[in-house]
């Protein structure tokens, strides 16, 4: 199972080519996109949150948000980054780096990172993995306040029964095909 949901993860996320089949995002295969304009579409279309945080170490909060925006050669939007920090509490530490964080913390500023852009769709591979549960509580507020608050798409993949029930839809995949589908209500 945990080879298939980080198969899932990174194909879909458009971190990897698959050898076989198509992705369709919005109508369109995104692996017909060389891979310049894939990585675009997915700084842009997707935001990734890994369990690890992923962070640069040598930047800080603010930096390791803003990565995706410099990275695209874009101007930062203030206002967005302000409610952003604002949003995952991360206003007065917007100045340390990662190493001067605690884990629930620094799984903020990944979450950050993938919705400062306002992707469509935020992938999150066992976001909760690393934490306590108090912070696996936070963060898992702030994947839903992120689908409510900037409409987007979450899919978060978990082996946790009690993070899994607190979507609004359960896909359970099994031997690569979905073996359960189901709204939860």
């Amino acid at each position: 199972m945990e080879a298939e949901n980080r198969l899932f993860y990174i194909y879909f996320g458009g971190v990897d080519r698959p050898t076989s089949g198509k992705v369709y995002i919005d109508g369109k295969d995104i692996y017909t996109l060389n891979n310049d304009n894939l990585a675009i579409f997915r700084r842009r279309q997707i935001g990734l949150i890994y369990q690890f945080y992923n962070l640069i170490p040598t930047l800080n909060v603010e930096e390791n948000i803003t990565l995706p925006c410099r990275l695209d050669g874009k101007d930062i939007n203030e206002e967005r980054l302000k409610e952003v920090l604002d949003t995952l509490g991360l206003t007065n530490r917007k100045a340390h780096l990662p190493n001067e964080l605690s884990g629930g913390q620094q799984q903020r500023v990944s979450i950050g990172r993938a919705i400062i852009n306002n992707p469509a769709i935020m992938l999150a591979d066992e976001p909760t993995g690393n934490l306590d549960s108090k912070a696996s509580e936070e963060v898992i507020s702030l994947l839903r306040l992120s689908n409510k608050k900037f409409n987007q798409t979450v899919i978060v993949i978990t082996h946790d029964e009690k993070i899994a029930l607190e979507a609004d839809r359960i896909i359970k995949i099994g031997d690569g095909k979905i073996i359960k589908d189901e709204r939860n209500v």
